[in-house]
């Protein structure tokens, strides 16, 4: 999946709602355009999803079609498309330093956190040391200081207190290549595991490890934080996604129940620690 392909999705099916509306009025897209005062392509750009119609254009868009009623939700969803997709460079402007407690209130008002990683540690069960290896290559990836790694990674480890209190429950699904992945150095890839192993004991955590070899009934894909059934956040080398819109969010509870039908838990999950510890030893 693209980076941007699910807000570009999103933007389509407004479009798509919004054109509905207007065949349901009879109207062709040059009259519509006419009655609300656009060139006559703004539709055709609205619909195709090529172009996001303001506020404004979605109110006298329903209004023009006889919809007054459906003015509300189209605006809402309007709204979430625009908050669906934050460019790096645009989240960054704040540095990494505090970016690591935007999200404290959402942790502390959620029930049940659910986390599926397929390339690395989530930050939830990161070392400080792992941290900041992985925020040295972020930082070197989107040219940030070098300069502002040490604090933030001391920073996202408040993130940590909520852990084994049961607020909220965790539930972690990780690709066992998320384990071999070496970030940092052997060393600090080392603490990392003895860290992940200490963690899944916790009351209240739960860390289900997708073992390598596994024959599929799904296939690895991007990893995603899932909260209550609520909200949805990905990550990507780019900028991140989030959205709340009820069916992205259904869709991603069967994929979680999906990928955790094909882990391991407990003992098993520690043998495959292990296991990337013996790896990571014979490297």
């Amino acid at each position: 999946m693209s980076d941007l392909q699910a807000s570009e999705s999103a933007r389509r099916s407004l479009g798509i709602q919004l054109k509905e509306l207007r065949l349901n009025a009879g109207l062709s897209g040059v009259e519509l355009a006419r009655r609300c005062g656009w060139h006559k392509t703004k539709v055709s750009k609205i619909e195709h999803g090529t172009q996001s119609p303001a506020e404004a254009d979605i109110r006298k868009w329903a209004t023009t079609c006889g919809a007054e009623g459906l003015v509300p939700e189209l605006i809402a969803a309007g709204r979430e498309i625009e908050h669906m997709w934050t460019d790096y460079r645009r989240r960054h402007r704040r540095g990494m330093k505090g970016l690591q407690f935007q999200a404290m209130d959402l942790y502390a008002r959620s029930k049940l956190i659910r986390v599926y990683e397929s390339l690395f540690i989530p930050g939830f069960l990161q070392t400080v040391e792992y941290t900041k290896a992985q925020f040295t290559i972020h930082a070197g990836l989107h040219g940030l200081p070098l300069g502002d790694v040490e604090e933030a990674a001391r920073n996202r480890m408040a993130r940590k207190r909520f852990l084994g209190t049961g607020a909220p429950i965790f539930a972690f699904l990780l690709e066992a290549s998320a384990l071999a992945n070496n970030i940092g150095g052997v060393d600090v890839m080392g603490g990392q595991l003895d860290y992940l192993d200490e963690v899944s004991r916790l009351p209240y955590v739960s860390v289900g490890i997708i073992p390598q070899g596994r024959m599929r009934s799904l296939y690895p894909g991007e990893g995603f934080y899932l909260f209550d059934e609520d909200l949805l956040k990905q990550e990507f080398w780019s900028g991140a996604f989030q959205t709340s819109r009820p069916e992205n969010i259904a869709y991603f509870v069967r994929v979680f129940a999906a990928l955790r039908d094909q882990a391991v838990f407990g003992a098993a999950a520690r043998d495959e620690i292990e296991a990337a510890r013996d790896r990571l030893r014979g490297t």
